[in-house]
């Protein structure tokens, strides 16, 4: 009988299989991953060279600890400045809002625009408590007053917080003296920005449109 809990209780709490158990937990949290799938990647990484490993753990250690925002944009950057907003030839009288830095980066691979860009890191969603503070719409305010801005595009995707978002930027763009504009959509309603192909990105800004 206390070999019996003995057993278990090692197996619940210590090695091997808590441990698996444990990082199964951890791998689920992480977007589009499952419990199978989590469960999959534990027994892979096990098995897995331990310097294959431990390469993975140290790019996440590094990630989190060398990789933070710019402060002009909020893109992701290794210093206080991403490489976009330090490239000297970037159209700098042109922003871009997004919601994502991947879909800044699906812009980006597609080459069809050249200036700035401003991530959100979120839409309007007042359903959900999602308001203009949550996703730093100020800080975008602040970007235009200080001048040399000639036009704003906006590209949050479209769904209904996305079109939320980018009819309230407008109306408090607008009295900037900015032109604000709204990209064009070959992209079907509710689908994600970043997995639209190059082509369809590149007609997509080449046709926008004025808002407001």
């Amino acid at each position: 009988m206390t070999d019996s809990n003995t057993s278990s209780t090692s197996q619940s709490n210590g090695q091997p299989q808590g441990l698996l158990m444990r990082l199964s937990r951890e791998l689920v949290r992480l977007p589009g991953i499952g419990q199978k799938t989590a469960q999959r990647l534990a027994f892979h990484l096990m098995k897995t060279d331990t310097e294959e490993a431990l390469r993975l753990a140290e790019a996440i250690r590094e990630v989190k600890e060398k990789i933070s925002f710019c402060t002009q944009c909020r893109n992701i950057a290794e210093g206080s400045l991403c490489a976009i907003c330090l490239d000297p030839k970037r159209d700098t009288t042109s922003i871009l809002v997004v919601e994502e830095p991947s879909t800044l980066h699906a812009i980006e691979q597609s080459r069809a625009f050249r200036g700035l860009y401003h991530v959100l890191y979120g839409a309007l969603s007042p359903l959900d408590g999602v308001g203009p503070a949550d996703i730093r719409t100020h800080d975008l305010e602040n970007r235009v007053q200080q001048g040399g801005i000639k036009e704003v595009i906006v590209a949050t995707n479209p769904t209904i917080e996305g079109e939320a978002t980018a009819i309230y930027l407008t109306k408090r763009l607008k009295p900037l003296g900015v032109k604000v504009s709204r990209i064009a959509y070959g992209i079907p309603v509710g689908m994600d920005i970043e997995y639209a192909d190059e082509v369809t990105l590149l007609k997509s800004i080449e046709g926008r449109r004025d808002l407001g």
